[in-house]
């Protein structure tokens, strides 16, 4: 069937829609762009867990994707309405109000081409909970995008500010977590990050480091030379050691298609 003139071009987010041009979202950009193409042209049903007011969901449903937002927060998912309203995109953008804990009670499974989990993980009560539910709302062959906040970022950038006490507690606590006060109820490294999603039954493809180093240069700096910045900091992504350092990681992850 002919596709008409006002339908969207199924695919990637184009760089007027998506940020994917910005250094700190520049690495996982990359990565569901690379699986977009992949994919070719095909309308995905897309889930993003902590979505939040949109940031993922909006760009990938200009590019023709239908996608199912579920946060915990009425004020972001009035935002994300908002957004996909004045984007155009209202009829493929669905809010759900929920958290990632209750996430296996507000999908179907195997419904999924591609979840987004970003920045969830960290602060939901059961993370092997979440990614088990993850793993089962994908299809078979499905992809899951993971960014969880970097354990040694978080030591490196408290150390480096004179809190030397917190960052002692990171380093050493079992979850990464600076105690009672932290926004955050755990940190990551890359091994322990992977080992969640391959106890769920996902295969590790991908790990890369998310502002590697887009929160250490001086915004003078930065704003000097984008694209020279844009550059080091996907180059940085990819390599360990510098990866291991990075603010937050980004796992991409599939369930096996058999």
């Amino acid at each position: 069937m002919e596709r008409s003139q006002n339908a969207p071009a199924i695919g990637r987010p184009t760089s007027t829609t998506s940020p994917h041009a910005g250094p700190r979202t520049a690495a996982v950009w990359a990565v569901l762009r690379r699986e977009l193409d992949r994919l070719g042209d095909r309308a995905l049903t897309v889930l993003d867990v902590g979505g939040g007011t949109g940031g993922f969901a909006v760009p990938l449903a200009e590019a023709g994707h239908r996608v199912t937002v579920v946060d915990a927060s009425p004020d972001a998912l009035a935002a994300l309405t908002r957004r996909a309203a004045e984007a155009g995109v209202a009829d493929r953008v669905r809010a759900v109000q929920g958290d990632g804990d209750a996430l296996a009670g507000l999908v179907e499974p195997s419904s999924a081409d591609l979840v987004l989990c970003h920045a969830v993980l960290e602060v939901v009560d059961d993370p092997a909970e979440v990614v088990g539910a993850v793993a089962t709302a994908l299809r078979p062959g499905g992809a899951a995008s993971v960014l969880v906040a970097g354990r040694a970022a978080a030591v490196l950038s408290r150390a480096m500010n004179g809190h030397l006490d917190l960052a002692a507690t990171i380093l050493a606590d079992p979850e990464g977590c600076a105690g009672p006060r932290d926004t955050l109820r755990r940190r990551y490294d890359a091994e322990g990050a992977a080992a969640l999603l391959r106890a769920a039954g996902l295969e590790v493809e991908q790990i890369h480091g998310v502002r590697v180093l887009a929160d250490l240069i001086p915004a003078v700096v930065a704003d000097a030379d984008p694209a020279a910045l844009l550059e080091l900091e996907l180059t940085a992504a990819a390599h360990p050691p510098y990866r291991d350092m990075a603010a937050q990681l980004h796992l991409f992850a599939r369930r096996p298609a058999s």
